[in-house]
């Protein structure tokens, strides 16, 4: 199985970049995973809803058909760190062949892109900056990994 991160921007903030970069290769010690950064939509004062439509457009041309689609959004529902590790592992056993996990930009996401979710899915209900998210969505994963494998970073 391999795991693909389409994120709308760049990370700016050096904690952000050092913080990905480690959990990055945490995950990739378990699967082969990939980040897809998409150009952040221009946007001119009050146009917010057509950034969202250029972004949403851009993430589902990176969004293989085959591809189990993970969309990060406030409104999605809630898992434990157990219940992401329960999650993968189903994945792994049943030879899903990748999941795609998406992080929208800092006007959130399209309806479209909301739509193609085969699993809409909240990290919390407070509102984050989409690059703390991407973070934040690695650790998450490098925890579940060590779930499933009983390793000792998990001390649920």
């Amino acid at each position: 199985m391999k795991l693909r991160i389409v994120c709308v921007g760049k990370l700016s903030a050096s904690f952000f970049k050092e913080g990905v970069e480690e959990y990055l290769a945490r995950v990739r010690r378990y699967l082969a995973c990939e980040i897809v950064e998409l150009k952040e939509g221009a946007t001119r004062k009050g146009d917010s809803r057509q950034t969202k439509d250029r972004e949403g457009e851009a993430i589902l041309g990176k969004i293989p058909q085959q591809a189990f689609a993970v969309i990060l959004d406030q409104r999605g529902g809630n898992l434990t760190s157990e219940g992401l590790a329960d999650f993968l592992a189903a994945k792994m056993v049943t030879g899903t062949s990748e999941i795609d996990f998406v992080i929208g930009g800092a006007y959130g996401l399209s309806n479209a892109v909301r739509a193609r979710a085969d699993l809409l899915l909240s990290l919390s209900s407070l509102t984050l900056p989409h690059q703390m998210v991407r973070l934040l969505l690695l650790e998450q994963l490098y925890r579940g990994f060590t779930i499933i494998r009983n390793e000792p970073y998990h001390n649920g």
